[in-house]
């Protein structure tokens, strides 16, 4: 018996999920999370071979659910409304078994659940023709100072971290705009959280 646990924030979704599934002879649904917290918590606890689980939800992702599930014995499966590349690149990094699309046909899903425990992995084919498009083109000390900008610090608070004048920082930013083609800093961080490129 194949033992799940699914996490999904919209209450009507995790119980079709849960009805579906339990529907099929070979699967039991063990445990429902409604955020990344309780899906870290319940997989620990319950130890399923498999866990099911949406991204955007409340509290933690199931990104970052799955980044902290790594290496536990229980596989994930991301399932989602997002067919974003840089999600998709960090699922990966995450090292999930399996990551489908929430409007691919219901028994799509239990069999891919059979893949998974047959130690396959199953990636929705929209998103491998994206995956090798979407390289993040900024440097390691381009992100680096983008990521202290997403975490509120001033051009002068960046130069000091980083040992650097603060019109090295300025130049960078315009470096990193001029990149991403994007205007302004909310902008360049919106979209590299978008693809992933954020560790």
């Amino acid at each position: 018996m194949i033992r799940i646990v699914i996490a999904e924030d919209q209450r009507m979704l995790l119980g079709a999920l849960g009805s579906l599934l339990s529907l099929e002879d070979d699967m039991e649904v063990v445990g429902k999370a409604s955020n990344g917290e309780e899906a870290v918590a319940l997989a620990k606890e319950l130890k399923p071979d498999i866990c099911v689980m949406d991204i955007e939800m409340p509290g933690k992702t199931g990104l970052e659910a799955a980044e902290e599930l790594k290496g536990q014995g229980c596989k994930v499966i991301i399932l989602t409304t997002f067919a974003r590349s840089g999600y998709f690149q960090r699922a990966l990094k995450a090292g999930v078994s399996g990551y489908l699309l929430k409007d691919s046909p219901s028994e799509e899903l239990a069999s891919s659940i059979r893949s998974v425990m047959g130690g396959r992995r199953v990636y929705a084919p929209e998103l491998m023709d994206d995956v090798y498009s979407e390289e993040n083109p900024l440097t390691d000390r381009e992100m680096e100072v983008l990521e202290l900008v997403a975490d509120g610090k001033n051009t002068k608070e960046i130069a000091g971290q980083l040992s650097i004048t603060t019109g090295t920082v300025r130049n960078y930013i315009s470096t990193i705009l001029d990149k991403l083609q994007v205007t302004n800093r909310i902008e360049a961080i919106t979209q590299s959280k978008e693809k992933g490129w954020f560790k």
